[in-house]
């Protein structure tokens, strides 16, 4: 890759920009009934100024909470003997991040398969720094994955139909009651799926023998002095949660590392 920009190889390393691992965020929408959501609270002027009021005032309301209200663990059937799902429901529903919230009142269940089989790459587009990298993650590109995709949204539809949601009459908007195979499901779960911002995996820790790895137990990249890599694309296998605070340990733990001169 490097050859192909005329940029000279310092080392070769073609574990570099490989492995790349990211949970797909499988975005099912339904619509409520007799329940306030963001949709019908936010998509006003009047409705975001009482927003900010109440916040102003209480320290309470939409704008002191986290995205998502609520977190689950499960599994995508029994065969799984710990949970490879992770959820995360917000009071809110919108067609894709960045476009408007949808006008009729929904929630939204996000699903991962927290121990993806997919891999992906990051490579260069050209020599010129400025210019953004090639990005391909291929999610969903194993029968694994399209699998759990396929069966993690039937969890979301068994959810949905418990006695405890039978009050607010939840319809479901997205993927659609239509599609019920594997295929439709797995084909579908790639269309309203996205990042949740999880990716790592492209500088992986391993031993020099491994003709993958990037960087040693120490985070030193294998055959250069003084060059150490610190951040969530060490990790050889994605976590099965989310990213945030690993890294972060990995980060102290570096420190240590280097502060110390080992």
């Amino acid at each position: 890759m490097l050859n192909d920009h005329q940029i000279a190889v310092v080392r070769h390393l073609p574990g570099v920009g490989a492995n790349l691992q990211d949970h797909l965020q499988i975005r099912s929408v339904y619509k409520v009934h007799g329940a306030s959501t963001l949709n019908t609270k936010a998509t006003t002027l009047m409705g975001k100024a009482a927003i900010a009021l109440e916040y102003a005032l209480k320290r309470s309301g939409p704008m002191s909470m986290a995205p998502s209200q609520l977190g689950i663990f499960t599994s995508s059937d029994e065969s799984y003997i710990q949970p490879n799902l992770q959820y995360h429901v917000q009071p809110l529903s919108l067609e894709a991040f960045g476009q408007p919230l949808h006008t009729f009142p929904a929630i939204t269940a996000s699903v991962c398969n927290i121990h993806p089989t997919s891999r992906g790459t990051v490579s260069i587009r050209s020599a010129d720094f400025r210019d953004a990298p090639i990005i391909a993650p291929d999610y969903l590109s194993t029968d694994e994955d399209r699998r759990v995709a396929a069966d993690s949204l039937r969890v979301t539809r068994r959810i949905a139909s418990q006695p405890a949601m039978a009050h607010f009459v939840p319809e479901e908007y997205k993927p659609g009651v239509q599609y019920q195979t594997d295929e439709q499901l797995a084909r579908l779960a790639g269309d309203i799926g996205s990042t949740i911002f999880h990716p790592v995996g492209t500088a992986k820790m391993g031993k020099a023998s491994d003709p993958m790895a990037v960087v040693d137990s120490h985070l030193r990249v294998h055959g250069i002095q003084g060059l150490r890599v610190v951040d969530a694309s060490i990790m050889p296998t994605i976590t099965g949660g989310n990213t945030n605070s690993p890294t972060l340990m990995i980060a102290e733990k570096a420190a240590r590392w280097i502060i110390a001169g080992n």
